[in-house]
């Protein structure tokens, strides 16, 4: 094993060799992923590069609760949406890992897989619901506790990603009982098998011993392998693509270190794009490959004409709604928030790996059907429905909205009035399932420095405004009349809010325009497709159309999102992607 994690760039290339037989565009969840699987085979050399640093040194990596210290520096791609007409013309910070492991490290730790349908949705060879139920599991190792009833069969034993159930603080036990007295039942393990589509149940998380467990784990820590080299702070300007055999093949990249040195590497076999949903369809367009006219506007060569590059861009519109209470022992904030007690609470975490700094302050969950709150609308009675689908496109075993409650105040940035002088709240979010809306990435010149611009068209289709401002409002009735919680409200907060009296969904609406956020969930701007699809950037085996010899591997490959989180999905598709690559290899030999 090496004895260093990675190659660190200051103005050279020292121990930077010229060729290698795999480069990966991008250290994140996925390309980690692919190339710690590549690896295995001792014979090939594999070459990342990452954007940003390594993530060894990064504290508020590896400690659960530092995840938003990552923001707004440089390790963060810092993007920000362009004004969202649906949202008052509110943007939205992009937030993403810019570091070795990506948004794994910066994530909610959260596993829901979706179902099984999700997947299924997709239409395509290999990659049906239990094929990438058995990937996502191929990724783990879990380490349950007597209390928690993983789901059999489900789970796997030898992966580098840890995981486990979360301990819950006391108000996400009082959750559990509004949800149930709710009609929303209890399941253990249901966010791994991704049923039922109405419950609620306990999420696995990426954490073992109090610290998170990345996608950095593939290539680092027990992984680190001598035929794998890791290139930190250096950005893949293009994929170098050439004339060969008749066609098009790409050959390698051409790479700038943080300090400006340009360098061009080749691959013997493959390049792969594991740039994510931002920065995938970037490197293809600064490549050639896009929209004919998009990319001959900035004064490209088109290679490709592809014109599904950055489109079809995806993601989970939310909404955190928080609540006052005056019962002072359900949530963490007086170990958060209250006079100097962060610095005890971080001193107990440095020193023992637990207390909330340990974990994510996210507790219990739930899945809902919410047709039947739905049917009332003339709007959803009336829109077109495929056979077996609802309005939104879901079958009737496939969740319209996802709740979860908070265990300490916070979420997104615009949350920043916390509740110092002993106040204490708890919230509840409410996301949006399978979205109708469909958004963009673009680029507007050659610069690698530049950061894509990024349109999620948020809320567009009057659909999505309907089913997540009626999920609110079926949130808010949970935490008011439900079982566990309904005593503990004494008002909204922040105070100037008074969404806990809201009656109607209607009231709800003008709150989603002004607070409704991303779930990070950003994906499907690269999709898959069937030969036949003129919008597929990829055929079923993950390999750019028109191109031999380039992949993209990330979630910028899905077609539609499932109906959970993008992280164990990100997972997935590596080990997908890797077999893919590995089985190509062996055809070649043959």
């Amino acid at each position: 094993m090496a004895n260093s994690r990675a190659n660190e760039i200051d103005g050279h290339m020292n121990g930077i060799a010229e060729e290698y037989d795999y480069i990966i565009c991008g250290g994140g969840t996925s390309g980690c992923v692919v190339a710690g699987r590549l690896a295995e085979d001792l014979n090939v050399k594999v070459l990342v590069i990452e954007a940003g640093p390594d993530n060894a040194n990064l504290e508020n990596v590896h400690m659960p609760a530092g995840w938003n210290q990552n923001f707004e520096k440089e390790t963060d791609w810092n993007i920000v949406g362009t004004p969202q007409a649906s949202l008052d013309g509110r943007q939205v910070k992009q937030s993403r890992g810019r570091f070795l492991g990506g948004s794994s490290g910066v994530n909610g730790c959260l596993c829901l897989r979706g179902s099984k349908q999700d997947y299924d949705d997709w239409g395509l060879e290999g990659w049906s619901g239990d094929e990438m139920h058995k990937y996502m599991a191929k990724a783990e190792t879990l380490h349950t506790e007597p209390w928690f009833k993983p789901a059999p069969g489900e789970h796997g034993t030898t992966g580098p990603l840890q995981l486990g159930p979360h301990k819950n603080a006391p108000i996400s036990d009082l959750f559990m009982e509004s949800y149930k007295s709710m009609g929303l039942p209890y399941y253990d393990d249901m966010f791994t098998v991704g049923a039922p589509p109405n419950g609620c149940g306990h999420v696995l998380r990426t954490i073992h011993n109090g610290i998170r467990s990345t996608a950095a784990d593939f290539i680092t820590v027990g992984h680190r392998r001598d035929n794998i080299t890791i290139l930190v702070d250096t950005s893949v300007d293009k994929v170098l693509i050439e004339d060969a055999d008749g066609g098009l093949k790409a050959t390698g990249v051409a790479i700038v270190t943080k300090s400006g040195e340009k360098k061009t590497l080749r691959a013997r076999k493959e390049v792969i794009v594991s740039g994510g949903a931002y920065c995938s369809p970037a490197i293809l367009m600064r490549s050639g490959v896009g929209a004919k006219e998009e990319v001959e506007a900035l004064g490209i060569q088109c290679k490709v004409d592809l014109p599904g590059v950055g489109k079809n861009l995806m993601d989970h519109p939310l909404l955190f709604f928080f609540y006052e209470t005056d019962n002072p022992d359900v949530s963490y904030d007086h170990l958060l928030y209250h006079g100097n007690s962060l610095a005890s609470t971080y001193e107990l975490y440095k020193t023992t790996k637990t207390g909330p700094l340990s974990v994510f302050p996210f507790g219990s969950f739930a899945y809902a059907r919410i047709d039947d709150r739905l049917s009332q609308y003339p709007e959803w009675r009336n829109a077109p429905c495929k056979p077996g689908r609802d309005a939104m496109g879901q079958t009737p075993n496939q969740p319209n909205v996802e709740f979860w409650n908070t265990e300490a105040y916070g979420g997104p940035l615009q949350y920043t009035n916390f509740p110092i002088d002993n106040k204490h709240t708890f919230g509840l979010v409410c996301i949006l399932m399978n979205a109708k809306s469909r958004g963009t990435v673009t680029i507007n010149s050659t610069d690698v420095n530049e950061i894509p611009t990024v349109d999620h068209n948020y809320l567009s289709d009057p659909l999505d405004m309907l089913v997540l401002s009626e999920g609110c409002h079926m949130g808010n009735e949970i935490v008011t009349k439900g079982k566990g919680t309904k005593d503990l409200v004494t008002g909204s907060w922040p105070r100037s809010e008074s969404h806990h009296s809201y009656k109607t969904r209607e009231e709800w609406v003008p709150f989603v325009k002004r607070f409704a956020t991303t779930c990070y969930h950003a994906a499907g701007t690269c999709k898959m497709g069937k030969a036949d699809d003129p919008m597929a950037v990829l055929d079923e085996k993950l390999r750019v159309k028109g191109v031999q010899g380039l992949r993209v591997i990330d979630v910028s490959v899905m077609p539609n999102l499932n109906n959970g989180h993008t992280q164990m999905p990100a997972y997935g598709i590596g080990e997908k992607g890797a077999d893919l690559i590995k089985e190509a290899a062996l055809s070649a030999k043959a």
